[in-house]
This record gives C-alpha cells, structure tokens and sequence, in this order.
C-alpha cells in the first residue's frame, strides 16, 4: 500500500508539471523561446560591428558574408581579417560559452535541488584555474611543448581543460563515497576539492609573485584574442556534455520530486545524477579552459529564464541555452566598447551587471 500511494503520488505530481498546462502557456513559452532565439540570432552579425578599429557597416556584413562563402571576398583584407578571424570568432565562442553555462546552471539546480548552485559548485573553476596557474607560472616547464610547435600562451586552455576535468572527476568520486550519489555529498565534495586547490592557487602565487598579474588576468575571464582554434577546444567538451544533458532532460523533472519518489517511478536516481552531473561538468570545464571564469551567466540565466518559463526543465534549457548566449554576447560587445580602444574582462561586466540584478531578483521575491 506504501509503495502504491508513493508511486501514484509522485506520478500525479509529475504529471501535473510536466502536462497539465494550459495550451495558451504553452504557445506564450513558444513565442517567448521563438523570439529569444531570434535576437540570439541577430545579436551575432551586429555585435560583429562593435569593436576598437573602425569598419562601416557594408563592410563588416560584406566580410560576414564571405566568411560563410556565401560572397566573394572584400577588397580591404584587413577588414575580412578583423572582422572574420577575430571579431566572428570572439562572438562565436561568447554564443556558446554563455548557453553552456546557462545550460549548466539549470542543469545542477534541478540535480542538486539547490537555487544557488552554478556551474562552478563542483570546484571546476578552481581546477581550471590551478592548471593555467601552474602554465603561467611555471614557463621552462613549456620547452618540451615548443619542440611540438606549442607555445607558453597554447598551453594554458589545455591545461586548465584538464584541470577543470580533474577536478570534476575528484568532486564526483567523493561525492559518490557509499552506496549512492547523494547531492549532499556532491556539495560537499565540491567545496573540499574547490578549498583545496584554490589554497594551490594562492600558494603559487605567494610563491611566484611575478606570476600574480597574469594569473589574476585570467582568472577575471576574458575574450580577448580567442580564435577559432579555442572553439575548437571548447567544443571538445561541449558536444558530449551538451548531448548528455538533452538525452537525460527529462530525468531532471523526476529528481525534483526527490530521490525516493523518483526511486519509486523506477528511475536509477545515481546513475541519472552522474550522466547529468557530468555533461553539466564537462560544459563548464571547456568554457572555463576557453574564457576563464565568468560569473553570474549560470545562476542569474535560470532564475530570471524560471519566471518566465516555469519550472519544466525542457524549455528552461532550451531558454538557457539562447539566453546565456545572448547575455554573454551583449556582455563581451559592451566590454569591447570602452573609449581609447580599452577593453574590460568580460567576467567583470556579468558580474557587474549580474550582481545587483541577482540581489533584486531576491529582495523581489521575498517581498
């Protein structure tokens, strides 16, 4: 009797936020969805506009257009330079670097059933950073590379990658200590290993002090002088993460009834934490390897996404995904848009802009 009354119970709950919606809320979260892509979509050219050297708008859309063949190339190949191997690019690793967030920042609250986890809760931030610290810090360790034709600079997103990595998997397996993957266990891992390898960072830069700038640059999170050949190491981890994330969606509606009523609807509650946990992780290690740290686009995304959307996880990631693409992209054209040819980290601009909305978004809701 036990056993059917929770399994009936959450089946009925399930059920109600997952299909009993009105049909006029659907069609308002399809036209909302519709028309956040599509500024996603227009905020690419245009932001490709914005930046120090100045080029006339033909220019930069004549460029655009010969960077996807769909156009012979322009007569000024500074322009098609500019615009199409730095400024395209830039934007292009913005688009994706603040959907995976966003992504992944919906993705951890439902898993871990916390409002104020980020994608950085599992210490992936500071795994990425204590890889770059060690690269910055540690340059006649890159001889061996420069016979591979790498430099110093190329060294420094692969191994905050595998950072990142590393520390994902350490978060995970001590979260996993027992019987299951309990989400107690996975925050409290994440702030053990996030503790300890920040105390690594702070110790190489007591014990490097030349190395303190350059580290403290990167940490920021920055844009700046991104290539093609970033999003191609961005991408590594994106597509698996991302793939985990879409095929496991569903799965996090039934984590947020809790673990024994999921348990009841005969889902394998540790092994749906794990795959999520993992594409979450796996997103957010190549964007931090790529950008550095970029606050603020994993946890104002869903919340603000959350009150216009609902609670149902498939359009809150379908939202995210468009809307931390957009805000990251607005964030990086404002922080590239300073007089004198000066450009901000673009961590700082979403923290600037996402802080003092995060703390009304709460005051609001408290009221």
């Amino acid at each position: 009797m036990k056993f059917s009354t929770l399994a009936a119970g959450g089946l009925l709950t399930f059920t109600r936020v997952r299909y009993l919606l009105p049909s006029m809320t659907k069609n308002r979260r399809g036209r909302f969805l519709l028309c956040l892509a599509i500024c996603w979509g227009c905020a690419l050219p245009f932001s490709c506009l914005l930046g120090p050297v100045s080029i006339s708008p033909p220019e930069v859309f004549q460029a655009l257009w010969a960077k996807l063949g769909l156009a012979d190339s322009p007569m000024n190949e500074a322009s098609f330079l500019v615009v199409g191997d730095i400024r395209l690019a830039r934007v292009v690793i913005a688009a994706f670097c603040g959907g995976a967030l966003a992504v992944a920042g919906v993705t951890l609250q439902g898993v871990l059933r916390n409002p104020l986890a980020d994608p950085f809760t599992l210490g992936i931030s500071a795994g990425a950073a204590c890889g770059a610290s060690l690269v910055i810090t540690l340059g006649e360790m890159a001889a061996p590379a420069a016979m591979l034709g790498l430099t110093r600079a190329g060294l420094i997103a692969p191994a905050a990658l595998a950072g990142a990595l590393l520390a994902l998997f350490m978060a995970i397996w001590l979260g996993s200590a027992g019987t299951s993957l309990r989400r107690e266990n996975v925050v409290l891992a994440g702030i053990a290993v996030s503790a300890f390898l920040g105390a690594l960072v702070a110790l190489i830069k007591a014990l490097h002090e030349e190395s303190v700038t350059s580290i403290v640059f990167w940490l920021l999170g920055s844009l700046q002088g991104r290539s093609w050949e970033n999003l191609s190491l961005l991408l590594v981890t994106f597509v698996p993460g991302f793939i985990l994330v879409v095929f496991n969606f569903r799965k996090l509606d039934v984590l947020c009834l809790g673990d024994d009523e999921a348990s009841q609807l005969g889902l394998n509650v540790s092994w749906a934490r794990l795959c999520l946990l993992g594409g979450a992780g796996m997103m957010t290690a190549g964007c931090v390897a790529v950008t550095g740290i970029i606050a603020f686009v994993g946890l104002v995304v869903p919340h603000l996404l959350r009150l216009i959307l609902g609670a149902s996880h498939g359009p809150l990631l379908t939202g995210a995904f468009f809307g931390g693409g957009l805000l990251l992209v607005l964030a990086d054209a404002l922080a590239r848009c300073l007089p004198g040819g000066q450009e901000l980290p673009v961590g700082v601009v979403t923290a600037l802009l996402g802080g003092p909305f995060f703390a009304l978004l709460i005051r609001r809701r408290r009221c």
